[in-house]
């Protein structure tokens, strides 16, 4: 017997504002966040198919065209598959598939960059300061490694890009908070690209090696505050040796 699809009701509260008319420019984008956030909260659930074209053109108030090439932009990122003969579903949802896109546009979008470097003062001080009280030899060892294979790897020349992510995965560990490790790993995800950049500036390895030495340093000492302001000093000059990057790019465009 073949499954019911429940109907596309008329919405109420919250999601009525994310299905009504779209009057921005940028239509197909807009239509396609529109559908991406209605996936995310349940709105469309997995196991069902979306509604039909014809369907969400009159409820976006937008054209066809709009509406496929919304899909397209969905499907691209992997949050939706068509499945011939049954309709467009939406996709099980994991971390990578949310974040690969992402991701993939910081490469391109420096504001994005930016927000996300605000985003990295906001959470890892926090972040080393909760480590700061809760770390056990067990962790000071293990940041210990990755210090020294950073260093070994920085006599050689060789690129540390594993061991600046594992440094702050380790750190995050050391909180013995599962969500904050999540956090951190779907960060480390995100900043890949950036970190294949400036790794490669001149300067940057060592300057990453004394930003996560003067971090262990307050751990050791179980100085919260000290290792919350060595992380943002870290951070703050990730930002700047990232903006040099920039410019330097910027000015070979030229």
């Amino acid at each position: 017997m073949p499954q019911t699809v429940k109907s596309f009701s008329r919405p109420r509260g919250s999601q009525a504002a994310l299905i009504e008319p779209i009057k921005k420019t940028r239509v197909a984008e807009e239509v396609a966040d529109r559908i991406r956030t209605l996936i995310l909260d349940g709105t469309f659930p997995q196991g069902q198919p979306l509604p039909s074209e014809r369907v969400l053109t009159e409820r976006f108030g937008v054209s066809r065209g709009s509406i496929r090439d919304a899909l397209r932009m969905l499907e691209t990122i992997g949050l939706i598959e068509t499945q011939h003969g049954r309709g467009t579903f939406p996709r099980e949802l994991t971390v990578d598939r949310l974040v690969a896109p992402l991701a993939s546009m910081m490469t391109f979008q420096h504001d994005l960059q930016d927000e996300l470097l605000d985003v990295r003062r906001m959470f890892e001080p926090a972040v080393a300061r909760a480590a700061a009280t809760r770390a056990t030899d067990e962790d000071f060892a293990d940041l210990q490694r990755i210090l020294d294979a950073q260093q070994r790897k920085l006599k050689k020349g060789h690129s540390a890009i594993v061991e600046d992510t594992a440094f702050h995965a380790a750190l995050a560990r050391s909180t013995r908070n599962r969500v904050v490790v999540s956090l951190m790993a779907t960060l480390n995800d995100l900043l890949v690209e950036s970190r294949k950049l400036t790794l490669k500036q001149k300067g940057r390895p060592a300057k990453s090696i004394e930003g996560h030495e003067a971090v262990v340093a307050a751990l050791r000492r179980r100085d919260a505050e000290g290792a919350a302001r060595a992380m943002y000093n870290h951070i703050d000059q990730i930002a700047d040796l990232q903006s040099q990057t920039r410019e330097l790019r910027e000015d070979d465009g030229k």
